[in-house]
């Protein structure tokens, strides 16, 4: 049974927060059942100015520097129609959205 959903909480870093002009937490109600496709659409709609940031605008992949996490678990490979934890569908947990960091 698919658990109900509540408003999604995503948290983005920095510099998508300062392209969208959002101060703090994203609150979303994305399209049941929620997954990380009907977040990031409904985030999309919202921040249309993120279309291309998160996820690539024609495959809808996400972009290679960006990972997912919530509830201590890396949720970046997840297929993009799976569920998320119901944590994260009920809002009790973010998601969140995270700039990935490479060097050496």
């Amino acid at each position: 049974m698919t658990p109900p959903t509540g408003t999604v909480r995503v948290t983005l870093p920095q510099h998508l927060r300062r392209l969208a002009r959002i101060d703090g937490e994203v609150r979303l109600d994305p399209a049941e059942p929620v997954t990380l496709a009907t977040v990031l659409d409904a985030l999309e709609a919202r921040h249309p100015v993120l279309r291309g940031a998160v996820r690539d605008h024609d495959t809808h992949r996400r972009r290679p520097f960006v990972r997912f996490f919530a509830r201590r678990e890396d949720l970046s490979h997840l297929a993009p129609d799976e569920p998320l934890p119901a944590e994260v569908a009920t809002g009790r947990e973010p998601l969140h959205v995270i700039g990935a960091m490479a060097g050496g």
